[in-house]
């Protein structure tokens, strides 16, 4: 196979191979008329551009680097879309990543963006420590946390957590629920703390314990910790009502307490988090707290590359959404 080179496109369109690479990269300085006759010239001969050797001589690629808690989990998934469509627009690409919750495989993610020379990074981080991004943003890369608050020195699109987890606890307690068990991961993930937060929020304004909450850690948040989480209770002694930190829980969660006999919403009432497409769909159409998940990962784009273009005028933004009760037939 033959490689096309930019001195082949030269050749055919008659000017000089700096006045191909003007074209490529900075053609408001070429003429129209030799633009046209260049542009022509790499159609015909089918020329792409080496990415590898502009990222070297720039220092930077033309990609941005998105890092996940969960790619299997559906939220991330609209999360991606709203990135992509963006980056797509501005002639970028995404390189994904899959911290799978494990901070020592979120540093290992940004040692490989770093290499690739990524003009910024989208993340979530998977815990509290985040001094690698302070490394990452003294070597020139932009950060924007992405459903994660952060301080004023950086931008952040989240959604209020902690409110979330008290709709979801305030529905479930004004259906008649006294006693309640919290399913989610670790609480070092913000998501996990906040809305349980919000979960002993609602107990307090309700006039209940913080004991009427039963917390059930499990290690991964998707449906198999929620089936684990389920089998837990069921061992343990159901509760009247089971919020969740996020939908796969929940029909984890739904899918074994139905195996079991366990009537949903009559003998447990169930609530999860994100309204995944899915939900609407379940054995028992699923409540849960809505969240912009394709705006999350719009903004965030948006504010990633505004911060590449124009470093020294960018003004960090910390925005913060709103969630959204939606309820089904889960929660009675």
């Amino acid at each position: 196979m033959v490689t096309v080179g930019i001195k082949e496109v030269a050749r055919r369109a008659g000017v000089s191979p700096g006045t191909v690479s003007n074209v490529l990269n900075r053609p408001e300085r070429v003429a129209a008329a030799t633009r046209s006759r260049v542009e022509q010239a790499i159609r015909e001969l089918g020329f792409v551009r080496n990415g590898s050797a502009s990222t070297l001589r720039a220092g930077q690629s033309r990609a941005v680097g998105l890092v996940v808690l969960d790619v299997g989990n559906p939220f991330f998934v609209e999360v991606a879309r709203g990135v992509e469509d963006v980056v797509s627009d501005r002639d970028h690409a995404v390189i994904l990543c899959n911290s799978g919750e494990s901070p020592e495989k979120e540093t290992r993610n940004l040692r490989v963006l770093a290499e690739q020379r990524v003009r910024g990074v989208l993340i979530t981080p998977a815990g509290d420590d985040v001094s690698g991004l302070g490394r990452l943003r003294e070597r020139g890369v932009a950060v924007v946390f992405v459903d994660h608050s952060a301080s004023g020195d950086v931008c952040s699109v989240a959604v209020d957590d902690v409110a979330g987890g008290e709709l979801a606890v305030r529905h479930l307690i004004g259906n008649g629920a006294r006693r309640l068990a919290f399913v989610s991961g670790s609480k070092a993930i913000r998501q996990c703390g906040d809305r349980r937060r919000g979960a002993l929020r609602a107990l307090e304004t309700s006039g209940l314990p913080p004991g009427t909450l039963a917390d059930v850690v499990v290690p991964e948040m998707n449906a198999h910790g929620g089936q684990h989480a389920a089998r837990t209770l069921l061992d343990e002694g159901l509760p009247d009502a089971v919020f969740c930190a996020n939908d796969l829980l929940a029909l984890g969660v739904l899918r074994v307490l139905l195996q079991a006999g366990v009537r949903v919403p009559e003998d447990v009432a169930l609530i999860g988090y994100d309204d995944i497409e899915f939900s609407s769909a379940a054995a028992v159409p699923l409540s849960s707290i809505r969240q912009p998940t394709y705006q999350l990962g719009k903004i965030a784009t948006e504010l990633l590359l505004d911060e590449c273009d124009d470093p020294d005028g960018h003004a960090h933004q910390q925005i913060m959404f709103q969630p959204e009760l939606v309820v089904r037939e889960s929660s009675g």
